[in-house]
């Protein structure tokens, strides 16, 4: 039983192809992350059956796929994922990340815990919000990446600086929609992965706190969860944080069903 690495996607796909097939929901974050990542792994039983997968994002953050217990902890072993240096954080479904955690020896503090949610039936807001939905062109380029900035620090994130190449490639691809408010300027936003081994998670969802209390992210993610249907995406993911009760009850009322809760943790030290 052993965990292998690669920045090769395309070995990391031959290699773990049947075990991301077999619940490509709950493998969404590697799944998103297979093509930009810059270590990707999986771990094999005694039979050579993988049964676990990770990808290390851009930003350094390891992102833990579906995996046992045990293949969690052998990431604390030397040669696991660390790769020269230890990461200061880890997300991933929460048993996986704190059997790592814990195994590593490290102090540790949850950061955020989330939930995965995947869309059953599409129900619209009711009652259904003013205003309506469309594709965001690239004259919105600039109150976007403006408003992707807000979005990063809402939700603890640290501020990249520049978000113009971010949400120009997503809106260039038709991804990224916006709601736009009773006079005709945008109020909302929310955006979708491209598909990826099956499913599409929505992301960006975001309404500035002067437009909030009016429905337009419910107008919104629910015209970008129906694109995404029509286009055929076979599952519609998107994740929420625990900590905001509002979002949660919002995404189950237009028919999201919770999926498995996920934990990203951060390190406040050397190993004890």
């Amino acid at each position: 039983m052993t965990w292998s690495f690669t920045d090769s996607a395309a070995a990391f796909r031959a290699a773990a192809a049947e075990h991301l097939a077999a619940d490509p929901a709950r493998n969404t974050a590697v799944l998103t992350l297979v093509d930009r990542a810059g270590r990707l792994g999986w771990w094999e039983e005694a039979d050579g059956t993988v049964t676990g997968v990770l990808a290390v994002a851009p930003a350094g953050v390891p992102a833990l796929g579906v995996m046992t217990e045990e293949a969690a902890r052998a990431l604390a072993l030397p040669g696991g994922l660390s790769c020269g240096e230890e990461p200061t954080q880890v997300g991933g479904e929460t048993a996986a990340v704190e059997a790592y955690a814990e195994a590593t020896g490290r102090p540790w503090t949850p950061a955020v815990r989330l939930r995965l949610f995947r869309l059953g039936e599409l129900t619209p807001p009711a009652p259904a919000p003013a205003g309506t939905a469309r594709l965001a062109t690239g004259a919105d380029v600039p109150l976007v990446a403006a408003w992707t900035g807000e979005y990063a620090v809402a939700i603890g994130e640290e501020h990249a600086g520049d978000y113009t190449g971010f949400v120009t490639e997503r809106i260039s691809e038709g991804r990224l929609w916006l709601w736009e408010g009773p006079d005709g300027r945008p109020v909302s936003m929310a955006a979708v992965s491209r598909t990826s081994g099956g499913q599409v998670r929505l992301h960006l969802v975001y309404t500035p706190p002067a437009e909030r209390g009016r429905g337009y992210a419910a107008g919104v993610t629910e015209a970008v969860s129906r694109a995404a249907l029509d286009a055929g995406a076979p599952q519609v993911l998107l994740f929420t944080d625990l900590a905001n009760p509002t979002s949660n009850a919002l995404y189950q009322r237009l028919g999201y069903r919770p999926v498995t809760d996920h934990l990203r943790v951060a390190f406040t030290g050397l190993a004890r």
